[in-house]
């Protein structure tokens, strides 16, 4: 199991910034790559921004270029830094962490993904 606890919500108005920490626990060596999700009410989640173990990351086409993501293993947390907010970025960010399938002994793993519970963003125009 993987623990994740999301930090760094809050109000902010457009074209502002906030960054938000996602600090992770538990059995995280086969975790290959985290990432950030976000959730609008009565939207689907989507997915914000992911990073890999040797650090390649990728973003959402309506993110890129405002948002960073990062990692720290020593500290053990993942950071998403969102500058130029816009109203529509308003939502519940969460973290998460994927597992692939493996194998250990005779038992067969299925792949994973953990999700944290998120914190909330407000964006005001």
């Amino acid at each position: 199991q993987v623990q994740l606890a999301e930090s760094g919500g809050g109000s902010v108005e457009a074209g502002g910034s906030l960054r938000l920490s996602c600090t992770y626990s538990g059995d995280i060596d086969r975790i290959n790559f985290m990432g950030w999700y976000r959730q609008a009410p009565g939207s689907q989640r989507e997915l914000v921004a992911t990073i890999t173990n040797d650090g390649r990351t990728q973003y959402t086409d309506s993110v890129q270029g405002r948002f960073t993501i990062s990692r720290d293993n020593a500290e053990r947390k993942i950071d998403l830094q969102m500058n130029s907010l816009k109203p529509e970025d308003t939502a519940t960010y969460g973290c998460h962490a994927n597992r692939p399938p493996y194998k250990s002994g005779t038992l067969t793993y299925s792949a994973a993904t953990y999700w944290g519970k998120g914190t909330l963003v407000t964006v005001s125009p």
